[in-house]
């Protein structure tokens, strides 16, 4: 995709989210963005802008179906389209908790926001894709996706389901023109990572090189991610091109 792209990513005022905003405004892509946290991500807006790209940034909770609708149509009003989805956007719920304590409502606050905000975001973005037969969505998952750690509850379950939803839509999606894949980002210093292991005394990836990861899987056309889980620590440890 050439740099005229319109990119549109979920959660984007802090940790991965706005690294991503950072990176993808650094290749002169336009840009929509949101996040529930209006002043930090004004922020982030200001600094990519920065880089001289057109951005949009709406606060909006994208696990309601209202919010996704105006934010998606913002963002088509203003680009015309979305040509790449980073679905970003989640929440860790309480620190490290075992099953038989979480909380009920937490468990399902926990779920509700990670499963349906992708579900939802893709949902509404797919048929403008659909029609110019063409378009590319990241789902952003977890070692947790996969394997199942005690005390991360909810969040790690949610992942499960972010893996079986992205798995899905690819089979759905197979020989559109549009590519849906999943990312696993591996553990980075963010505020999520800080709730979740409150006692790290390991090395942790900076987000803003994790981010490169994202940038290249989204804007190459040239290589067919559908369905693919990509590790995006290995690929840096690596030097891998997408």
């Amino acid at each position: 995709m050439n740099n005229t792209a319109v990119v549109m990513i979920t959660g984007a005022s802090k940790g991965l989210g706005r690294a991503l905003t950072l990176a993808f405004a650094k290749q002169g892509v336009r840009l929509a963005i949101c996040a529930r946290g209006k002043e930090l991500l004004e922020k982030v807006k200001q600094e990519a802008q920065e880089f001289g790209v057109e951005i949009i940034a709406v606060n909006a909770d994208i696990s309601i179906a209202k919010d996704v609708d105006r934010f998606v149509s913002i963002a088509e009003e203003a680009f015309g389209r979305v040509d790449v989805l980073i679905n970003n956007a989640s929440i860790f719920g309480p620190g490290p908790t075992l099953l038989a304590d979480y909380p009920d409502h937490d468990f399902a606050e926990v779920l509700r926001v990670n499963t349906i905000n992708p579900f939802l975001l893709t949902k509404r973005v797919l048929p403008g894709m659909l029609t110019r037969n063409k378009g590319r969505i990241l789902n952003v998952t977890s070692e947790a996706g996969k394997t199942g750690f005690a005390e991360w509850g909810a969040y790690g379950i949610s992942k499960f389901a972010v893996e079986g939803l992205t798995q899905t839509w690819a089979d759905e999606l197979e020989d559109t023109g549009v590519s849906m894949c999943m990312v696993d980002p591996g553990e980075m210093d963010t505020e999520m990572h800080s709730i979740a292991v409150p006692d790290c005394d390991y090395e942790l990836s900076d987000p803003n090189d994790v981010a490169k990861v994202f940038v290249a899987i989204a804007l190459n056309e040239s290589t067919d991610v559908n369905g693919a889980r990509f590790e995006a620590q290995s690929l840096l440890d690596e030097k891998r091109e997408i």
